[in-house]
């Protein structure tokens, strides 16, 4: 009976951490789009913190078009595939 109780204590605990973190990743908006507005107007300041803002800026600018040239290459691979190649 005890080790019952300890592995529905358990069960119980794991159930409610498996919901929160459910809920907290459907539910909680991301952070990416607050940052845009944010790292804008840390650009427009200067010095050495609008700097870095537009660096990371720049390094995500670069890191979205990598993305999307790697989505490119893999249809064309497609492509060269389905052609025989």
């Amino acid at each position: 009976m005890r080790f019952v109780r300890r592995g529905l204590k358990t069960g119980l605990l794991g159930a409610v951490f498996a919901v929160g973190y459910l809920c907290g990743t459907t539910t909680h908006p991301t952070a990416r789009a607050q940052m845009g507005d944010l790292m804008q107007k840390a650009g427009e300041s200067g010095g050495v913190l609008g700097s870095a803002a537009k660096l990371g800026t720049t390094m995500t600018e670069m890191k979205d078009s990598l993305d999307k040239l790697n989505k490119n290459m893999g249809t064309l691979d497609e492509i060269k595939k389905a052609l025989g190649g």
